[in-house]
C-alpha cells in the first residue's frame, strides 16, 4: 500500500479522497490553488501544497507543478479524482516515467477511450451495438453534410476528444447543419485543443444508462450495476439513480455484459464507466467509456457497499480484487442529486459567499460537499458544491427520502439547482420511472 498520496484536483471529491486515506492509514496531499488554499479539503488533509494561482489552467491543469508537487512532497501516486487531468493520457504517461503512480487505468487505456470515434471502433470490434454513425472523425463540413444526410437527420455532432456536452449540437435538419458542425468545431479546439468531430443518430426520447466497472491488473473484471443519468441540463447530469428503474431484465443483462466486453477490449484496470443510450424499446447503444471516477459513484457505492476509491486506490497499488461478480451484491436504491451553484431557472453560474449552510441528515442519507460557511463559491471551477444521496428499501422510498433531504437543506448567499431537482422529483415521467432526455428538455422551457 502506499505512504502518502497526492490528490490532484478540489472540493467535494478531494475532500472525499481524503477520507478514504486516512481509513487506509494513507497520509493525504492535496494540491490547490490559491483560490482553494482555505478551502476544508486542505484543512483536513495531512499535508497540502500550492500549485498554482486561481485559474485552473495554471494549477489543476498544470502538469509540472502537479508533479513537482508529488516530488516534494514525497509522494508515491497521485489521485487525479475526476475533471481536471483524471482523463488526460499525457498526465499518466507522465506520472508512469516519473515512478509515480497514476491511480487510474493505463495511459494506453485513456488514450484508446477517449477518442470516441476511435473508441467506437473498438465497440464494434468487441461485439458491442452502437448508435449508426460515422467511424472517422469528420475532414470538413462536405463531408459532414454527406454522412448526416447518410444516416438521416436528427443526427448529433461531438467533439472527439470532448466531454461534459461541450462540443455536441443536435441537428435536425440539413439547413442547421453547416453551421452546427463549425460551431462544434470551435467548442471543441477551444475546450479539448482538438477540433476532431464525429456525427452520429441523434436517438430521441433515449435515456442515458450506465455501468460501472471494476478491473485488476490480473485481468479480473466485475461490473457493480448500472446507473439512470436522464436527468441532465445541457447534457451534464443533474440526478442519478441505481438501479436503473423500468429496464427490462434483457436489457440490464445486456448492459452489463457488454459494458464487460468494452472494458476488456482495451484490457481495462481501476474504475471505469461505460456509457449508453437506451430506446424506448429496450435497444441499448455504446456512447462512450469514461476512464474515471464518476461524479455520481455514491449511488453505486450505496447499493453494493463497496468504497469505490478505496478499490481505486487498492488496485493501483497493485492489490488484488479479490472478489468475483458472484459476491457482489446490490440491495435498495439509491438516488443522487447535484447541488449546484447555479440559477434553477437558467442554470447560470452563482457565485458568490455562501452565508448558511444547514446539510439534510437522518436515516440513509449522505452528504458529500466542501460547503463551509462563510464560504466563498469560486467563479474559477466547476459549479458543484454538494451532492445529495439517499438510499430506500425501494425506489419509491428514495424518492420520497430526497424529497424530504432537499426541502430540508439550506444554502444562503447562492442560487442552487435544488428547485428545478424538486420539480423533476414531482414530474409523473420521473415519478413513474421513464424518465428520458426528451423530459429534461421539457422542464428547461
Amino acid at each position: 500500500m502506499f505512504g502518502k498520496i497526492l490528490i490532484a484536483n478540489r472540493g467535494e471529491i478531494a475532500l472525499r479522497i481524503i477520507r478514504t486515506c486516512r481509513e487506509l492509514g494513507v497520509r493525504a496531499v492535496v494540491a490547490h490553488s490559491k483560490a482553494d488554499a482555505h478551502s476544508l479539503p486542505v484543512r483536513l488533509a495531512d499535508e497540502s501544497i500550492c500549485v498554482g494561482p486561481d485559474e485552473a489552467r495554471a494549477s489543476y491543469l498544470n502538469i509540472p507543478a502537479i508533479i513537482s508537487a508529488a516530488a516534494v512532497t514525497e509522494s508515491d501516486a497521485i489521485h487525479p479524482g475526476y475533471g481536471f487531468l483524471a482523463e488526460n493520457a499525457a498526465f499518466a504517461d507522465i506520472c508512469r516515467v516519473s515512478g509515480i503512480t497514476f491511480i487510474g487505468p493505463s495511459p494506453e487505456a485513456i488514450r484508446l477511450m477517449g477518442d470516441k470515434a476511435q473508441a467506437r471502433q473498438i465497440a464494434k470490434q468487441a461485439g458491442v451495438p452502437v448508435v449508426p454513425g460515422s467511424d472517422l472523425p469528420l475532414t470538413d463540413t462536405a463531408e459532414a453534410l454527406e454522412v448526416a444526410e447518410a444516416i438521416g437527420y436528427p443526427v448529433i455532432f461531438k467533439a472527439a476528444a470532448g466531454g461534459g456536452g461541450r462540443g455536441m449540437r443536435i441537428v435536425r435538419d440539413a439547413a442547421a447543419a453547416t453551421q452546427a458542425f463549425i460551431a462544434c468545431q470551435a467548442e471543441a479546439g477551444a475546450a479539448f485543443g482538438s477540433a476532431e468531430i464525429y456525427c452520429e443518430k441523434f436517438v430521441a426520447n433515449a435515456r442515458h444508462v450506465e455501468v460501472q466497472v471494476l478491473g485488476d491488473r490480473n485481468g479480473i473484471r466485475v461490473h457493480l450495476g448500472e446507473r439512470d443519468c436522464s436527468v441532465q441540463r445541457r447534457y451534464q447530469k443533474l440526478i442519478e439513480e441505481s438501479p436503473a428503474p423500468r429496464l427490462p431484465p434483457e436489457t440490464r443483462v445486456g448492459l452489463h455484459r457488454t459494458a464487460l466486453l468494452a472494458a476488456a477490449a482495451v484490457n481495462y484496470v481501476n474504475a471505469g464507466t461505460v456509457e449508453f443510450i437506451v430506446d424506448g424499446e429496450g435497444r441499448f447503444y455504446f456512447i462512450e467509456m469514461n476512464t474515471r471516477l464518476q461524479v455520481e459513484h455514491p449511488v453505486t457505492e450505496m447499493i453494493t457497499g463497496i468504497d469505490l476509491v478505496r478499490e481505486q486506490i487498492r488496485i493501483a497499488a497493485g492489490e488484488p480484487l479479490g472478489y468475483r461478480q458472484d459476491a457482489v451484491r446490490f440491495e435498495g436504491h439509491a438516488i443522487e442529486c447535484r447541488v449546484n451553484a447555479e440559477d434553477p431557472e437558467t442554470f447560470a453560474p452563482s457565485a458568490g459567499r455562501v452565508t448558511a449552510w444547514v446539510p439534510p441528515g437522518g436515516f440513509n442519507v449522505r452528504v458529500d460537499s466542501h460547503l463551509m460557511a462563510p464560504y466563498a463559491v469560486p467563479p474559477f471551477y466547476d459549479s458543484l458544491i454538494a451532492k445529495i444521496v439517499v438510499l430506500g428499501r425501494d425506489r419509491a422510498e428514495a424518492v420520497v427520502r430526497m424529497r424530504r433531504a432537499l426541502v430540508e437543506t439550506v444554502v444562503e448567499g447562492v442560487k442552487t439547482t435544488i428547485p428545478f431537482e424538486l420539480r423533476v422529483l414531482e414530474d409523473p415521467a420521473f415519478a413513474e420511472g421513464r424518465f428520458s432526455s426528451a423530459d429534461s428538455a421539457r422542464l428547461q422551457k
